[in-house]
């Protein structure tokens, strides 16, 4: 849902620091819209449309800037689709479209710009900084009025690094820098990257003229990730002495999540501080005005494209948001929903399904669901063995109570014995044992089975429960309980996943997960008393190894230099294989919300034959 508002402010309803909540006559001000635009990638039309409406309400609400975010008409990232010369020509035709339909308020719009709309992947562009790049294309913005584009800028530097694969896909840009003078202001565009950059972009364009900079993200959630923005974005400030407005995407795109959280920092007699800041995880049209600086007298100035005249008198000051920042775990749950959602609609999807057992994890999923997409979408199927404990089936028929989800019962027994069955003569001994790897995995993927069948018949969506601690040591049953097409919680440790249920409870005040699932010990019970402890070391130890070892990338031999609690060096070295074997389990299961500093698939790729022991 979009909501739009003129100096909306936050929920505690507080206006910038630095306006004191005043509302005086200025004409030293830039009436910007903030547009966190929610984009489908590859939707060219459905973006084309919606960016277009955006426009349209800033213009009326009266700003003289409106900026959309990074690779708004394509979606971000659009990978290999830029390599599609056909896709550079019908973007690029979006954006024609886009342009025409502007008038005196300035569109500012991410989109994907081609050299005569090249991009084939057999084509060499040379000579570019001394490195041979096999795409035409840039990530571009484009500043549009009164019908038309006034200019476009390419971005300068690409990140390599993390989840971004930028020289893969686009050329930096290597234009002369200009500005453009919007209400009698001389404005700044940068994209993304350009402002991580020490006396770059943006110091380079305020010291030529700039009395404001823009700059458009498509900029991730990880934990930390707001304040770290923020700091380097005052440090631009810091360097430039000009206010810099950062404007980022919103919204759901594979295993990312795209926040929101676009902010103003603005040179103060305190320092460069933060003035505006919209709220994060809300796709939101802000309108609001930023106080500038007085232009120097003198200064080297970049060329100056002419948009639009100042407006005609001093208007009200319209101070902006000062949206209060989330904390971790807040963040964090709004991550996984927004995952959730944005990954189920925008597939097409809007009902999921997946097995319930009364666990923790599988509970959390749910809750997960059930605010993303709504009660009435999520259905919980208990499948309980001839293992399943009372207590598994009376929590989770007490989490589809608690949540007001469908829930529905298909015991595996028959199909158990009848693989049985089948399977005897084939097995080594003449029996498959209770409780062994076989017949463990033998109900992992009866279950899946299930799932997937209900799946097809009614069009819902499978959601699996695995989290991040299971994945990294192979902890699961390919085509079992990793089978289905989004995996919810994939990268959040096991002991994260109960903080995130108590502080699910903590907002509802009142157990809505059972307490029963946030309580007991961990278990799969695919046999006889089985605990999750009786083959990895508990989790308070488990998690630490493997945060050092997947997110830190320490050798086993510098982990046992830690100080781990409850570690030892053969413990350590058995996590570190399991997690190096586990690799072709990881290949092949479904993507799922990032939230970490290193993620599997996207972030960390290690090779599936791997010997390397260290």
């Amino acid at each position: 849902m979009m909501t739009w508002a003129l100096g909306r402010c936050s929920q505690s309803g507080a206006a910038p620091d630095a306006y004191d909540g005043r509302v005086t006559e200025t004409a030293e001000t830039l009436r910007i819209a903030i547009s966190q635009f929610n984009a489908v990638v590859g939707d060219l039309d459905g973006n084309l449309a919606r960016a277009s409406a955006v426009v349209n309400e800033a213009s009326e609400l009266g700003a003289d800037v409106v900026i959309l975010p990074e690779m708004t008409l394509t979606g971000y990232p659009p990978e290999d689709l830029v390599l599609k010369p056909g896709f550079i020509a019908d973007n690029r035709a979006a954006l024609e479209t886009f342009a025409a339909g502007t008038g005196r308020t300035v569109a500012i719009v991410g989109f994907a710009d081609g050299d005569d709309f090249g991009g084939a992947a057999d084509r060499l562009v040379q000579d570019v900084g001394g490195i041979d790049y096999f795409n035409g294309v840039w990530n571009a913005v484009a500043v549009c009025a009164e019908g038309k584009i006034f200019g476009t800028y390419h971005k300068r530097h690409l990140p390599n690094y993390d989840v971004f694969d930028e020289l893969r896909h686009f050329r930096p840009g290597d234009q002369s820098l200009a500005l453009y003078e919007v209400g009698g202001v001389s404005i700044g565009v940068t994209l993304c990257e350009d402002s991580w950059i020490p006396d770059g972009p943006v110091t380079q364009l305020a010291r030529g003229g700039a009395r404001v900079v823009i700059n458009i993200n498509g900029s991730p959630f990880r934990g930390g990730k707001q304040q770290v923005r923020e700091d380097v974005i005052k440090e631009r400030v810091k360097e430039s002495s000009v206010p810099v407005i950062y404007a980022n995407l919103v919204g759901g795109q594979d295993e990312l999540v795209f926040d929101g959280g676009s902010f103003v920092v603005s040179p103060t007699a305190d320092g460069p501080t933060v003035t505006a800041r919209c709220e994060s995880f809300i796709e939101s049209l802000d309108v609001f005005d930023v106080e500038l600086p007085a232009a120097p007298e003198t200064l080297d100035r970049y060329p100056v494209t002419f948009v639009t005249p100042a407006h005609a008198a001093p208007r009200t000051f319209v101070p902006g948001p000062m949206a209060v920042p989330l904390g971790p775990l807040a963040e964090e749950w709004e991550t996984l929903v927004l995952g959730v959602r944005d990954y189920v609609r925008k597939s097409g999807f809007s009902q999921v399904c997946l097995g319930v057992s009364g666990g923790i994890d599988s509970s959390l999923v749910t809750a997960i669901a059930v605010d993303a997409l709504g009660a009435e979408n999520v259905h919980g199927i208990l499948m309980p063995s001839r293992y399943s404990s009372d207590h598994s089936i009376s929590d989770a028929e007490q989490l589809g109570t608690n949540m007001d989800i469908d829930t529905r019962i298909v015991p595996i027994e028959p199909a158990h014995a009848a693989f049985a069955e089948m399977l005897v003569p084939h097995v080594a001994d003449g029996k498959i044992e209770v409780g062994d790897l076989t017949d463990q995995n033998l109900q992992s993927r009866l279950r899946g089975v299930i799932l997937m069948a209900l799946a097809n018949e009614h069009r819902w969506l499978v959601l699996t429960p695995g989290n991040k601690s299971e994945s990294a040591v192979g902890y699961s049953t390919l085509y079992g309980d990793t089978a289905g097409a989004f995996s919810a919680i994939k990268d959040v440790w096991k002991l994260r996943v109960y903080e995130l249920g108590h502080w699910r409870n903590a907002q509802a005040g009142k157990p809505w997960i059972p307490e029963g699932s946030l309580n007991k010990a961990p278990s799969a019970e695919l046999k006889p008393g089985q605990r999750d402890d009786q083959s990895l070391p508990p989790y308070e130890v488990l998690d630490p190894i493997l945060r050092a070892y997947v997110e830190d990338d320490h050798t086993a031999a510098e982990i046992g230099l830690l100080g781990i609690e409850g570690s030892d060096p053969e413990m350590i070295q058995r996590v570190c294989h399991l997690v190096d074997i586990a690799e072709y389990k990881r290949r092949q299961t479904p993507v799922g919300t990032r939230i970490t500093k290193k993620a599997f698939g996207r972030d960390r790729r290690m090779p599936i034959v791997n010997r390397y022991r260290g």
